[in-house]
């Protein structure tokens, strides 16, 4: 499967087409040709591997099941036969439905049955879970991570698929350079990503985020308290002087972001958040031909090679 040539997030919702007659194989392309609507018995199915969520809660499983006992299971789950036959099946998407099933003493449920590879399965289930529910931020970091590093995607094409801003994409990544300690604590939903965001490119976050914790600090103050923590006040204090707002995590991200692509340290310097200055260092006059020479050859497409 090329991520080039197709939009997963939406040829996924050709998967949940309500018409009979859509579940049935042959016909169409992909995964959709492939397909089969059924019934089959819960203590057949056990989840796949390409599940992202690795926390179910409780509490929203509880009241999914009492949803599921109401109205049973309206929407499908997407499965696979499992490789030893047996009757068995492969969860792709919907472990949240089985579970629920599973609490209300359903017997059966209602499925999709695939005939998909391996790379296929663990793609709808990533993106099936990335579109549909409220992934834990880590787990959703991790899902896009995957999808880059096992399935060739890039960041822009990823986004495209998932209807996403590629800041999202890349704002959501980097969540992973955190210390699992802070990691952990946004999951259990002690920090939020804003908190976490502003902890990325502090060098001692796993001390700093219990302070943020303990003195319930707000985003900004935590901002603060990791720009302190890395000598950055008296750069805050000048630019505060000259009426300039610092910088904030949104900024150093993009500086990072192009910096990466050039090999250059780049600085966006804004004084009302909608016009500026972005400058560029180089260190040799071969570094300054190399940009002038990317710059002349996409002139034209309005992108810059990387």
């Amino acid at each position: 499967m090329d991520p080039k040539n197709r939009g997963l997030g939406r040829g996924l919702n050709a998967l949940f087409e309500d018409d009979e007659a859509d579940f049935v194989s042959g016909g169409g392309t992909g995964a959709a040709a492939r397909r089969k609507r059924d019934m089959v018995g819960i203590d057949q199915l056990e989840p796949g591997p390409g599940q992202p969520r690795t926390i179910f809660r409780d509490s929203a499983l509880d009241e999914l099941s009492e949803s599921v006992k109401q109205h049973g299971v309206l929407q499908p789950l997407l499965v696979r036969e499992h490789a030893e036959g047996g009757g068995k099946y492969q969860i792709i998407a919907g472990e949240r439905r089985w579970r629920a099933a599973q609490r209300a003493q359903l017997h059966e449920v209602p499925v999709i049955v695939l005939s998909i590879t391996d790379a296929e399965a663990f793609e709808i289930a990533l993106i099936e879970n990335l579109q549909r529910e409220d992934l834990d931020p880590i787990d959703e970091a991790t899902g896009y991570q995957k999808l880059i590093d096992e399935h060739g995607y890039t960041q822009e094409k990823l986004a495209e698929s998932l209807g996403k801003s590629r800041s999202h994409i890349a704002n959501m990544i980097r969540l992973l350079q955190l210390p699992f300690m802070v990691q952990n604590f946004l999951s259990d939903g002690k920090i939020s990503i804003g908190h976490a965001r502003a902890l990325i490119t502090a060098e001692n976050a796993e001390a700093l985020v219990k302070e943020v914790i303990a003195k319930n600090l707000s985003v900004r103050e935590t901002e603060k308290l990791s720009a302190e923590s890395q000598g950055r006040m008296q750069t805050t204090k000048a630019r505060a002087s000259k009426s300039s707002p610092a910088k904030d995590v949104d900024t150093l991200a993009l500086e990072e972001d192009i910096s990466g692509k050039l090999g250059m340290r780049v600085a966006i310097d804004s004084r009302d958040g909608k016009s500026g200055r972005l400058s560029v260092q180089f260190k040799t006059l071969d570094q300054l031909d190399v940009l002038i020479r990317r710059l002349s050859e996409e002139s034209g497409s309005g992108r810059l090679s990387a």
